[in-house]
């Protein structure tokens, strides 16, 4: 049982051995019966250290991104900082990309920052550019990467980025929410960390918020289980069941969220209005072939400017008719969304700061001529 979509619907999921429930219950409990002092049943004794629903997710996370173990989140900005918790200290240095997440620059620049943890920010796709930046600081403790990139779905290559990490000492974390795992693993690329916002493709449905982490070592997710424990930002087990329930759909979600994403990318980068089209499946895209080789299709974002400018670029957000104006992705419906002043508002006056012309789109997995004649009729 090694193919993604037979993992993504049995693996943790074996049917209730009680009652022959096909789909794992929704253990709604915080405490559990123990068989006098310490005789725990099935290692559960609390539902902040472990709960069945969640243990479930957990083992199908590990299984999707071929980790020993996973570990599920209340969000994805509480699994990154546990993960940074765990892994760094005070005094430790971290790279991270140009082109982050806002909420994740968040943490590192207003956060963490004032816990002793220091980052360098670095195009993450340029290898030369990120080996200068390890070996101007030795003894760096982390690369952390997003690939594709949030909003410039910038790809990294992540082989030669755990190459570079490793040789100076450090560890490579990857971001894998715009890919999920049906379209990379990167721990089979040699990455040390994978990180997710469950909130997105995972869940699929826009009903749930979560992250996860699967570590690739087996010791530091021994680690990882206990500051999560310690610290206590769990996803619940109705959380965690709705993530499953998404999980056993992503593959063929992600094959329409890809298929329409590209026929899009092409009308947008052929529309007189459009001043440059971001989406890695494009030829003209510069990580093209670094997305070819590590990516089984190109995912289901897609980023691009108006030649009009920023004005424009916010009245075309708020003309859309099937496009929902909103933030997040990964959902079966479409988004659309101005980063600027809408997810990425955070790094404004940053060296992260996105286009004002920029305008990101999650693109769901409608009708994609309806889709295309809304965009059109929006810009």
């Amino acid at each position: 049982m090694d193919s993604f979509e037979t993992l993504a619907i049995h693996a943790g999921q074996d049917p209730d051995p009680a009652t022959g429930a096909v789909v794992p219950p929704i253990y709604q409990t915080s405490t559990y019966k123990q068989d006098g002092v310490g005789g725990l049943r099935g290692g559960y004794e609390y539902s902040r250290s472990a709960n069945p629903t969640r243990t479930a997710l957990e083992e199908c996370l590990a299984a999707l991104e071929h980790g020993p173990r996973g570990h599920a989140f209340a969000s994805g900005l509480a699994a990154e900082d546990c993960l940074l918790r765990t892994v760094c200290q005070p005094g430790d240095h971290v790279l991270i990309p140009d082109d982050a997440y806002g909420g994740t620059y968040r943490l590192f620049a207003k956060v963490l920052s004032g816990w002793g943890l220091s980052h360098t920010i670095v195009p993450i796709a340029d290898i030369a550019a990120v080996r200068s930046a390890l070996a101007a600081a030795p003894g760096t403790k982390l690369v952390w990467a997003e690939t594709p990139t949030n909003p410039l779905l910038s790809v990294a290559d992540i082989a030669a980025l755990a190459d570079a990490a490793h040789e100076a000492g450090a560890q490579l974390v990857v971001d894998n929410t715009f890919a999920t795992p049906y379209l990379q693993q990167p721990l089979t690329l040699g990455a040390d960390f994978v990180v997710h916002s469950t909130t997105k493709y995972l869940g699929g449905h826009s009903d749930v918020v979560g992250g996860a982490v699967v570590a690739a070592d087996a010791d530091i997710a021994e680690q990882i289980a206990y500051t999560q424990n310690a610290t206590g930002a769990v996803a619940g087990p109705f959380d965690a069941w709705l993530t499953l329930r998404g999980i056993k759909t992503l593959a063929v979600r992600m094959d329409r969220h890809c298929a329409n994403a590209l026929r899009i990318a092409e009308m947008l980068a052929a529309h007189p209005g459009v001043s440059e089209v971001l989406y890695p499946g494009l030829p003209t895209h510069p990580s093209h072939k670094t997305a070819l080789g590590q990516m089984r299709a190109f995912g289901g974002m897609v980023s691009f400017r108006l030649a009009a400018g920023e004005e424009a670029a916010v009245a075309a957000c708020g003309r859309t008719r099937l496009f929902t104006l909103a933030e997040s992705l990964g959902g079966v419906e479409s988004l659309i969304e101005h980063p600027g002043r809408m997810t990425h508002a955070s790094v404004a006056g940053s060296p992260l700061e996105v286009p004002s012309d920029l305008i990101r789109l999650s693109v769901g997995i409608e009708d994609c001529d309806d889709l295309m004649d809304d965009l059109r009729q929006a810009i």
